[in-house]
């Protein structure tokens, strides 16, 4: 009795684990890769494309399509965890602190003004490093922490 608790455990664990995954299944790839014409959506280079979460998988962004957008790695690297390309200062994502989707460079330059009085939250992640998230409340941690 003890053996089949530990297997329903252990199989709950890894379907559990798999959930939080970063992996982007071959499908999910097959259809972005034909929505966005084989190119970076910000700049239109076809060379060394990634797929990138619109809302950063740190924030919570899932993988689905709706999800899922080509760059190309100079604009992907630039994005981080931000949703501006800052080699062509467009914007290609999610605010992760606010979670709105900025759609012009008014409103960007408005969401950099409000999230100047948020500071880097003080919580650690599960592997020890310190979050990457930015917070605003009084505690100095994210809704993460």
């Amino acid at each position: 009795m003890k053996k089949l608790y530990l297997v329903l455990l252990l199989l709950l664990f890894s379907i559990c684990s798999f959930a939080q995954s970063r992996y982007i299944s071959v499908t999910t790839k097959k259809i972005v890769y034909a929505r966005d014409g084989g190119a970076c959506r910000c700049c239109g280079s076809s060379l060394n494309l990634e797929y990138d979460h619109i809302t950063p998988f740190s924030c919570g962004g899932g993988n689905d399509v709706s999800n899922i957008q080509l760059l190309c790695q100079k604009c992907n690297r630039s994005k981080s965890n931000s949703c501006t390309c800052k080699i062509h200062n467009r914007i290609v994502g999610v605010n992760c602190c606010d979670r709105s989707v900025s759609r012009n460079r008014s409103s960007a330059s408005t969401s950099r003004k409000s999230t100047s009085t948020s500071s880097q939250c003080t919580g650690t992640t599960k592997k020890g490093a310190r979050c990457r998230n930015r917070t605003s409340s009084t505690n100095g941690r994210c809704y993460l922490h």
